[in-house]
């Protein structure tokens, strides 16, 4: 059966900060399957950053994870900017594109991922504007279940949203370990269970990631620091569930030196590797039966 995913293994967050270390060692790169890059920082980067950009997606399968769509905003959707991303994706052969299930802008930015409201009206409002994205951008879309701090005017549950935003829009899934354990700590939910309440067929990819404890009850998404123990865990039950997919490691702050990115690279690897009886036969994604 052919390949089912649009990348493979365990990747890694492309970062400015250790580009040129990646794109001088091919040893480097032989631990990572794929890279992510946001494509708000790259497109029209030209000059040495551009350069190595150019290098590494020569030699490593990239995908692209987008910060600025406002897919629930009230903003229109900033068309000429989405020919800008499509005329990118393709330039590079970018695998797959994703988007943050959220908003992030009226007027002006407004610098963070705020909750779209758990709502039927809010559904087909989002799931048109996805629609209105792939057709601008003539490729299927991941969306992301996000972190979030509070639900208002919640008709229904996060994971119904999620799943009739998916059926609705008919896009993928980008599925986000770190953000569920985050969110079933700060709501009081069981991880597994709301884990196996999302299509196993709308899985493109994965991301872990790690955050920041500020208290007992409350967690915050900062993709800063190491992915905790329970998160890991996690993620095995997720492959266990919906077999082995690809899966990538996000840091955003605090970036350590990048042997230490790579080990947690590498324990992806692993976890997968234990799974790999679990996961012989690929999961069907929409659209590729």
């Amino acid at each position: 059966m052919p390949e089912t995913y649009p990348v493979h293994g365990a990747g890694l967050g492309l970062r400015r900060a250790f580009i040129g270390s990646l794109a001088d060692s091919e040893v480097l790169l032989s631990g990572i399957d794929f890279m992510e890059v946001a494509p708000e920082n790259w497109i029209d980067v030209g000059g040495r950053f551009g350069r190595r950009f150019r290098e590494v997606a020569e030699r490593v399968p990239v995908v692209c994870h987008g910060l600025s769509l406002n897919l629930g905003g009230p903003a229109p959707l900033d068309e000429a900017f989405l020919h800008k991303v499509r005329q990118f994706l393709d330039t590079h052969g970018i695998r797959c594109y994703s988007e943050h299930l959220s908003y992030c802008a009226d007027d002006g930015h407004l610098y963070d991922l705020m909750p779209i409201p758990f709502t039927e009206e809010a559904v087909r409002y989002t799931a048109g504007r996805i629609r209105r994205v792939q057709e601008i951008i003539g490729r299927r879309l991941a969306i992301e279940n996000v972190s979030y701090y509070a639900a208002p005017g919640q008709e229904m549950t996060e994971t119904q949203f999620i799943n009739s935003v998916l059926a609705e829009a008919d896009c993928d899934l980008l599925l986000d370990i770190n953000n569920i354990y985050v969110n079933s700590i700060n709501h009081r939910y069981d991880a597994e269970t709301w884990l196996k309440s999302l299509p196993a067929e709308r899985i493109a990819y994965a991301h872990v990631a790690g955050h920041y404890v500020e208290a007992e009850d409350l967690r915050v998404d900062t993709h800063g620091s190491n992915v905790i123990d329970p998160v890991w865990r996690l993620l095995g039950v997720a492959y266990r569930h919906f077999g082995v997919f690809p899966t990538l490691l996000e840091r955003d702050f605090n970036i350590p030196p990048l042997p230490e990115l790579l080990a947690e690279v590498n324990r992806i690897h692993q976890v997968q590797s234990a799974q790999k009886d679990h996961s012989d036969e690929p999961v069907i994604r929409q659209g590729q039966a």
